[in-house]
C-alpha cells in the first residue's frame, strides 16, 4: 500500500519532468514568381509572432524533391506544452493567411518529430548551419528492425566522430525515421576521402561481413528512403 501511495505522489513529478524532445516542422514551397513576396511576409511574420519559446529556425532546402522550399523548425517542447499552447490567435492566423500562405504552392507540409537521444550522437539543440536529412520509411511491421539497424550505425558514426541526430515521426503520415547528419566542419565532411569508406568502418565496428548483412536487411526492411541538403537561413529565422 505504501508503495502504491508513493507511486501516486510521484506521478505529477513525472509529468513535470517531461524532457522537451518534440519538434514541429513546416515545409513551405513558394510559387516560382512569388519568392520575394513570400520571404518578406515570412520574415515579418516570424519577427512579430514567433519569438521566445516558439521561435523559428529556418533552413533553405537546397536539393531533393522540395528544393527551393523552406523548412521551419519549432521547438523542442514537450507534448504537454504543445497541448497547453492553445490557439495561436486570430491576429496571428490572419497575418499568416494574408502575408505568407498566398505566396506558396499546395506542396506545403507539416508534422511532428520526436528526438531519439539513444540513437543519436549529438544533443538535440546542438544545431549547425549545414545539414543533410535522410528520410527512412520502414516497411509495415519493420520499424523495430530499422531501429536496430540505426543502433548499429550509431557505432559507426561514433567511430568516425560524426554528429547525427535521429528523429522519429509522430502522428505525421507514414512511419518514418529522419536521420540528420549535422556537418560541424562544413560540407567537406561529405567528401569521400574525409573519412574511411563506410564498409570498412561498419565492419570494424560490428564485425567482419556485417556491412553486407546490413545492406541485405535494409533491402527487406525499408520501403524507400530519400535525402536532401539544407542550409540555415539566419535572416528568415526568429531573432
Amino acid at each position: 500500500m505504501k508503495k502504491l501511495l508513493l507511486f501516486a505522489i510521484c506521478l505529477p513529478l513525472f509529468a513535470i519532468s517531461q524532457k522537451p524532445n518534440v519538434v514541429s516542422y513546416n515545409r513551405y514551397i513558394p510559387k516560382n514568381d512569388k519568392v520575394l513576396e513570400f520571404e518578406k511576409g515570412f520574415q515579418a511574420h516570424a519577427e512579430k509572432y514567433h519569438t521566445g519559446e516558439w521561435k523559428w529556425r529556418v533552413y533553405n532546402i537546397e536539393s531533393g524533391p522540395d528544393a527551393g522550399g523552406y523548412m521551419v523548425i519549432e521547438g523542442p517542447a514537450t507534448w504537454d506544452a504543445l497541448d497547453k499552447r492553445g490557439t495561436l490567435g486570430k491576429a496571428h492566423m490572419d497575418d499568416f493567411y494574408k502575408n505568407v500562405l498566398p505566396f506558396t504552392t499546395d506542396k506545403n507540409s507539416m508534422g511532428y518529430l520526436v528526438f531519439r537521444e539513444e540513437l543519436s550522437t549529438v544533443q538535440l539543440t546542438d544545431f549547425v548551419d549545414k545539414i543533410a536529412i535522410t528520410h527512412v520509411f520502414p516497411n509495415p511491421g519493420k520499424s523495430g528492425a530499422v531501429e536496430t539497424a540505426i543502433t548499429l550505425l550509431k557505432k559507426v558514426w561514433e567511430q568516425g566522430q560524426q554528429t547525427v541526430a535521429v528523429y522519429e515521426a509522430s502522428s505525421s503520415g507514414a512511419p518514418q525515421y529522419a536521420v540528420v547528419a549535422r556537418y560541424k566542419q562544413g560540407l567537406k565532411e561529405k567528401d569521400m576521402n574525409f573519412r574511411k569508406p563506410i564498409k570498412e568502418r561498419y565492419d570494424a565496428a560490428n564485425g567482419e561481413g556485417s556491412f553486407d548483412k546490413f545492406n541485405a536487411s535494409v533491402s527487406v526492411d525499408v520501403d524507400h528512403q530519400w535525402s536532401e541538403l539544407l542550409f540555415f537561413n539566419k535572416e528568415l529565422s526568429s531573432k
